[in-house]
């Protein structure tokens, strides 16, 4: 019996260090890294396993697409103009033969202007191999010429070595598998001072604050890379000293005490988690989706939060003088007061929950966009709606009818491209606002039934992904849009190139992968927001994330903006059969080879 019993410990023992190596090896945590550094830290970028994070990223649908023959068939010409000449995946390669972790840099102070900030990595392997590559990156960062200074300082049986050339001043120090870097030697010393056990004090570490702490239990505990920042500090820092005690604009930022985000895959797709340390900025209940079903199994785009207008956006400042959606908030209260309504009285006939919607059928060379609000008081909506029609300070004619007890407020668009005729449409539970009567209408009546996107599959798969939505959620169908995209620019593109053979230099029309070699590997996005104890969270997940794209669209958008100037008739270009200016390169290192990937 003693035996048994003896055996089942062992085998419990046993069990239970496998468990432990398992969870290690899929659990990251920023506890090393801010066991270094102090308490003051202001801002944070940690990767903790490179080639862990790479291999993840290699099963996503991102990386697949990637891979497809057909993109990178297309994609040779465009990458043979962009003159990196390797280098990008020659540092990624030599990353991953050191087997990096724990790569951070973090921002320690700000000190009149001037930005003390601390960095570093630990390695794996031979340590003149290490030596080797980081002497490679400094000579690219800093060059080889004579104006490059060299001096070392001893300091507790390690050698910091500072490279100077100009303004850059760069310190670095190897502590056993430890590389750390930083802007001067005084920043090295105290970071030294914690990775040999001489500063053993833990309060002092950034591990203790308790603001970086509670951000902390808010990421998930597998992550490729976090970000983490003080912003109530930074925002006291960066902002005059005059500004400090006036009845800013900046009220929201300045309720703000931290910020932390992080990126993790989760099989082929993308997670995004951030997290934003604030009080609750309003009671508003939990979403209710009332405009779910206006959509169908056409829609692209379906995203719902709250709009909360407030006295404090009827900004007595010059026209202008706020930016950002901020503005947005601001005109539509201005609107307001400028034709006799308060916000009680809007607040008493319309709902907060504000929704956006974009259906695309594939009939339709357009798509069709709505905006909503649900409806509290009809009688009050629809007066406050004659108000704002009666307005002509802008030119625009509205007419009012009502059909079916629904009252439609539509006008004629002034752009000469497209013809449109914005219209809203009131009923007696909700406002949606279109580009056209015809598909506001058919909006109007699908908002009775029941949802054809919450039945379908890919929906409800992407909801279920992510925590239950308080403040907003938004769905994006990238795999519709990039279809319908498509067809509708093909012809466009390829009867642009007629007109700007330019084009022909950088891309090959004719590869232009199939709309479907796209498509598979595209998929919803989903993003849900809530609040937690102490904290707005945000979750994303997908192909790629919902910040991520609209990121992305961004770059895109201004790239194809600067691609189109280059291309225009007397704009200077380089001739075709010019090769690109290299980098800039030491003397004597030898040429980087391209690779095909991270």
């Amino acid at each position: 019996m003693k035996r048994f019993q003896l055996l089942v410990l062992v085998s419990a023992i046993a069990a239970g260090a496998i468990w432990y190596g398992f969870y290690r090896s899929r659990h990251t945590s920023s506890a090393a890294v801010a066991g270094l550094l102090p308490k003051e830290t202001l801002a944070l970028i940690h990767l903790p396993d490179f080639n862990r994070a790479r291999a993840e990223l290699h099963k996503t649908d991102l990386y697949q697409l990637w891979q497809e023959p057909a993109v990178k068939d297309f994609l040779q010409k465009p990458r043979t103009k962009m003159p990196t000449n390797g280098a990008v995946g020659q540092t990624v390669d030599e990353i991953a033969s050191l087997e990096m972790k724990d790569a951070f840099i973090a921002l320690v102070s700000v000190e009149s202007s001037a930005w003390r900030m601390v960095g570093g990595f630990r390695f794996k392997g031979d340590d003149a191999n290490a030596e080797k590559i980081v002497t490679s990156w400094k000579r690219k960062l800093l060059g080889s010429g004579s104006d490059v200074k060299h001096e070392a300082v001893d300091y507790q049986g390690r050698q910091i070595q500072t490279d100077s050339a100009g303004l850059v001043i760069l310190s670095t120090v190897r502590a056993g598998q430890w590389y750390f870097f930083a802007n001067g030697v005084e920043q090295l010393k105290p970071l030294l001072d914690r990775a040999d056990g001489r500063m053993k004090d833990q309060a002092t570490a950034l591990s203790s604050d308790e603001t970086f702490r509670a951000a902390s239990q808010h990421m998930p505990g597998t992550y490729a890379a976090l970000a983490y920042a003080r912003v109530d500090q930074l925002v006291e820092k960066f902002t005059p000293a005059t500004e400090q005690g006036a009845s800013d604009r900046m009220a929201m930022i300045r309720q703000i005490r931290s910020f932390s985000g992080a990126t993790s895959f989760d099989g082929d797709k993308i997670r995004d988690t951030f997290f934003v340390g604030m009080p609750k900025l309003a009671e508003t209940g939990n979403l209710t989706r009332v405009s779910l079903p206006i959509a169908t199994k056409e829609t692209f785009l379906y995203a719902a939060s709250f709009l909360n207008l407030t006295k404090e956006m009827d900004l007595s400042g010059p026209p202008g003088a706020a930016a950002g959606w901020m503005g947005g908030l601001q005109s539509i209260t201005n609107a307001l007061s400028a034709n006799g309504v308060t916000l009680e009285e809007w607040k008493s006939a319309f709902g907060d929950e504000f929704s956006v919607l974009g259906d695309w059928p594939a009939t339709s060379r357009m798509p069709a966009l709505f905006a909503t609000l649900p409806v509290k008081d009809a009688a009050k909506a629809n007066k406050i709606l004659t108000a704002l029609g009666a307005d002509k300070g802008e030119g625009a004619d509205w007419t009012h009818e009502e059909r079916n007890g629904v009252h439609y407020f539509s006008t004629a668009s002034s752009g000469r491209m497209f013809s449109f005729s914005p219209t809203i449409g009131l009923s007696d539970r909700i406002l949606i606002a279109g580009l056209d009567a015809d598909s506001v209408e058919g909006a109007i009546k699908r908002s009775t039934g029941s949802s054809e996107l919450a039945g379908s599959k890919n929906f409800q798969n992407a909801e279920r992904a992510l925590p239950a939505a308080q403040q907003a959620f938004a769905y994006m169908d990238l795999a519709l849009i990039y279809t319908r995209l498509d067809a509708a620019l093909r012809p466009m593109l390829f009867m642009s190139a007629a007109f700007l053979p330019g084009i022909s230099d950088t891309v090959d029309l004719n590869k232009l992968p199939a709309a479907e070699v796209i498509a598979k590997h595209l998929g919803p996005i989903a993003m849900s927001q809530r609040y937690d104890k102490d904290g707005y969270v945000a979750e994303s997940i997908g192909p790629v994330t919902f910040y991520q794209t609209i990121l992305g669209v961004g770059a895109i958008s201004g790239a194809a903006t600067m691609f189109y100037q280059h291309q225009m008739p007397g704009t200077p270009r380089t001739p075709s059969n010019s090769t690109p200016a290299p980098l800039i390169t030491p003397a004597g290192s030898p040429s980087p080879s391209p690779t095909e990937s991270p």
